[in-house]
């Protein structure tokens, strides 16, 4: 008994045509383009970008709920005088750093063919810079630490989370 064709056949109404007829007449996608596109590899867009901000900006109040009014601690620095980091200044820092640092890298995007390694470079150092302000700044041992801890938390999720958004050169073209 021969075995049913599993996708039927359609033949074409040009007599000079035979065989079977395309289904689409999409061009395909290359492999790669739908690797990193359907199995979200690496998404890209301003969407993703601003999800990013959204990210940093969770992780930092959440690091600040636990430390601030779970464990207890006074989170004060001397900047010009004792100043109390509430939530609206970590929010604050957090979105404008991150926005800064989306702001390079698109910058960098648009004028070398190495922007991501050279903006990751350059937001790593920024980060472990920073850490000089509340380790030099914070008032007491906790603060230092809970302050540090912030920065980190913000400095990995803005690094990784915009590094991952980059196209890399041979995609900007």
């Amino acid at each position: 008994m021969p075995t049913p064709n599993p996708r039927p056949t359609t033949t074409s109404p040009h007599p000079t045509t035979t065989g079977p007829r395309p289904t689409t007449n999409l061009p395909s996608a290359p492999a790669s383009a739908l690797n990193s596109t359907v199995l979200g590899s690496r998404r890209r867009g301003p969407g993703s970008r601003l999800a990013v901000v959204g990210i940093a900006a969770a992780a930092a109040l959440a690091d600040w709920a636990i430390l601030s009014p779970l464990a207890g601690l006074t989170l004060t620095a001397r900047q010009g005088g004792v100043q109390h980091i509430g939530a609206p200044a970590v929010l604050a820092a957090t979105i404008v750093v991150t926005f800064l640092g989306w702001a390079l890298l698109a910058i960098l995007e648009r004028r070398t063919h190495r922007a991501r390694n050279i903006w990751t470079a350059i937001a790593t150092i920024v980060c472990i810079t920073s850490l000089g302000s509340p380790l030099t700044n914070g008032i007491g041992t906790g603060t230092k630490l809970g302050l540090a801890s912030l920065h980190l938390i913000v400095g990995a999720i803005v690094i990784l989370g915009l590094r991952r958004t980059t196209l890399s050169a041979a995609e900007r073209c």
